[in-house]
């Protein structure tokens, strides 16, 4: 049943809502995930950030804290 999880609401935020939230959250409470590929990853990434590419996110997701807010790119 883990399909039902893309059904859960999810808001857009701009790039520097991102940014305020990261900087006034406390360590650990937030889940960062980066969902592009490896070389894009290794080009350049927020420090902290979970590498799980788009493709793998199905099979992966119980690698993420349904606990947390999380912030994807």
């Amino acid at each position: 049943m883990r399909w039902k999880q893309f059904f859960t609401p999810v808001q857009n935020i701009e790039q520097d809502q991102a940014k305020q939230m990261i900087e006034s959250s406390g360590q650990g409470e937030l889940e960062l995930l980066d969902v592009r590929q490896h070389k894009e990853y290794q080009k350049g990434h927020i420090p902290g950030t979970k590498l799980i590419p788009l493709p793998e996110l199905d099979n992966r997701l119980n690698e993420l804290d349904p606990g947390k807010p999380t912030i994807v790119y």
